[in-house]
């Protein structure tokens, strides 16, 4: 069997090598005639699959290790018959993990807590379902919008407009459509920025396009206290220089691009793949997870709360290193296609909030949970 694989795709040998002979190839420019004589097409976000990337290939089964799928004509697989899977909810810890992170540059700039915000999300599924929770737990006023979901399932909701109106940070995890009722293409424009809080922060670490781009850099000039944090960009790998300046924190696609969360991708897709083909599940993640790079960190009874939840938060991740990486890279750019994805391909990857061990005084309870609230794995000492 020939498995044709997105360069960018870890662990793509330790789980696959033995199903059949694997030929890496870069995403972005993955074409037809790569595709002559192969079985199996894995990718990732960046590759469009359709007839006119399949109709003359003998491909048997299509495998995407991200948790979106508008990149991926599902009727046109359904209708050649070739087998499908996609990896729901693999990131979507290392997806909360940089709102977090988020929120801490916000809240240090502002000289404020978390509990001072009122949260909105958009989309309430794997990930905005588990930032809701995180936030909530973390004892955050959260609001939440999402038409296809129903409150049994996932907390009370309200609609688009009350989010925008009452949150101080609009979060969105949407899938990009393009038709319908509710389409989310534009989702985001002049009439809704304008119904938002004028010093509100806007994150989008869904889809570029879900946020008209334009309308954002205009409002922001209009609005000098309106802030954003943009992972994705509409149009992308061409992003818009002046609304990078702009924002607040920019980063290249990366929300998820945790270790944790790519690995996991690749794992869900091999089990679509042997499920599809009836082969035996011989391989499991935790066989290849190397360990953290930091694995504890310690805090004394000395320690106020809000320092600690920042500490915690950004030795797990921090974010402003990658805002930073990508300022200074696409500055001096001659290609912003390429550094972009330069960006992405050469990505240091981190490891989600879960996989931190923190100590904790056993007096500091107040602490405790709010750490555990996040994700940590705490321990007392």
């Amino acid at each position: 069997m020939h498995i044709v694989a997105d360069e960018n795709i870890p662990l793509i040998d330790h789980f696959f090598a033995d199903i059949g002979r694997v030929t890496r190839v870069a995403g972005r420019t993955l074409q037809a005639a790569d595709l002559v004589d192969a079985d199996m097409l894995l990718v990732r976000s960046v590759t469009e699959v359709n007839a006119t990337l399949l109709a003359d290939s003998p491909v048997k089964f299509v495998g995407t290790a991200t948790i979106g799928t508008d990149h991926i004509d599902t009727d046109y697989l359904q209708e050649r018959g070739i087998g499908f899977v996609s990896a729901p909810g693999c990131n979507a810890q290392a997806v909360v993990d940089y709102v977090l992170s988020a929120l801490t540059v916000l809240i240090d700039s502002r000289g404020i807590g978390f509990t001072d915000l009122t949260v909105g999300i958009v989309g309430v599924g794997n990930v905005g379902l588990l930032l809701r929770r995180r936030l909530a737990d973390m004892g955050m006023t959260v609001l939440a919008t999402d038409p296809f979901k129903h409150e049994d399932d996932v907390g009370e909701l309200t609609d688009l407009a009350t989010v925008l109106a009452q949150s101080d940070v609009v979060s969105l995890h949407t899938p990009l459509t393009h038709s319908g009722e509710h389409a989310t293409q534009g989702m985001i424009g002049a009439a809704q920025l304008a119904n938002m809080k004028a010093d509100a922060c806007l994150i989008n670490t869904c889809r570029g396009a879900v946020v008209n781009n334009a309308d954002l850099l205009v409002h922001m000039e209009q609005h000098r206290d309106f802030e954003a944090v943009l992972d994705v960009w509409e149009n992308e790998p061409n992003v818009n220089l002046d609304l990078m300046r702009r924002v607040l924190l920019a980063t290249p696609h990366i929300a998820g691009y945790s270790l944790d969360g790519k690995m996991r991708g690749t794992e869900m897709v091999y089990a679509g793949v042997c499920e599809f083909f009836g082969l035996p599940i011989r391989h499991k993640l935790a066989q290849f997870m190397p360990e953290p790079g930091i694995k504890r960190v310690n805090f004394s009874n000395q320690v106020p709360l809000y320092q600690a939840l920042r500490t915690a938060i950004r030795t797990s991740y921090e974010i402003r290193v990658d805002d930073g990486v990508m300022r200074s890279a696409m500055r001096k750019s001659d290609n912003l296609r390429e550094t972009f994805d330069r960006l992405r391909r050469e990505y240091p990857l981190r490891r989600d909030i879960p996989m931190l061990r923190v100590g904790v005084p056993s007096r500091c309870h107040d602490l405790q949970d709010a750490l555990k609230a996040i994700g940590f794995d705490v321990r007392i000492k």
